[in-house]
């Protein structure tokens, strides 16, 4: 499944908003220093989906707010 992700770094709390079927807003409470928040992201979205962090894949937009990724298994 390919995803569509606005990414919501440094926010106060952490949650996933589902605007459409392949679209998807990430608050995660990381800054975007180091990949952490693309880390946590990660982490977020194989929580919410159920599945391992190593079946989701940033496929673009790992510097960008915008992000397009790859979840196995969905």
């Amino acid at each position: 499944m390919i995803i569509q992700v606005k990414a919501k770094p440094a926010s106060k709390e952490e949650k996933i908003i589902k605007i459409s079927e392949k679209e998807f807003e990430v608050w995660v409470k990381e800054s975007p220093i180091q990949g952490r928040a693309n880390m946590a992201i990660i982490k977020a979205l194989a929580d919410y989906f159920k599945v391992p962090s190593s079946a989701v894949r940033i496929i673009s937009g790992y510097t960008s707010r915008l992000k397009v990724l790859s979840i196995e298994g969905k």
